[in-house]
């Protein structure tokens, strides 16, 4: 079975309880959320929920189907075959005395990082980038000493069409 990535972008009416309703339908039926963003959209009255999960093409497609039965839903994207960007964005605590600092800052700079905070023997970096970027920096940091990380989850867009 094929466990692949998978990125919703869920748009729902701004009632009380929708959330609990897709996660419980998530719950219910064994699927796991492996990140969830909601927010206010554009129009008013309306949230974006955007819903990472991993499953093979089936279990997505049941999900979907699921979801299209909560009256609250209006539509349902999945991201994989259609152009978007999709980034999130993490904060990192590595340990960072002495020497290692200047090094800590070099990958900080090639990774187009940013350090928002720095203590005696800490930093605190903040990065964006898609799930595989991320996933890089903190292979790369783990060396430092990760202390704490914090992370968004996926938010993602579907791309403007070229002009040909």
């Amino acid at each position: 079975m094929d466990m692949k990535r998978h990125v919703l972008s869920v748009l729902v009416e701004n009632e009380p309880g929708v959330l609990s309703r897709v996660v419980g339908l998530f719950s219910g039926r064994g699927f796991n959320i492996d990140s969830l963003n909601v927010a206010p959209s554009l129009e008013a009255g309306v949230s974006h929920m955007t819903i990472t999960t991993y499953g093979d093409t089936n279990v997505i497609e049941q999900i979907m189907k699921q979801l299209h039965k909560i009256v609250t839903v209006i539509k349902v994207t999945e991201y994989a075959d259609i152009p978007s960007v999709d980034r999130e964005m993490m904060l990192l605590k590595v340990q960072a005395e002495g020497s290692l600092r200047g090094e800590i800052l070099r990958t900080v700079e090639i990774f187009r990082c940013k350090v928002v905070d720095v203590s005696v023997s800490e930093m605190i970096i903040e990065a964006t980038g898609n799930h595989e970027k991320l996933e890089a920096i903190v292979d790369l940091f783990q060396r430092f000493g990760i202390k704490e990380i914090a992370r968004t989850g996926s938010l993602a867009m579907r791309r403007s069409r070229k002009s040909d």
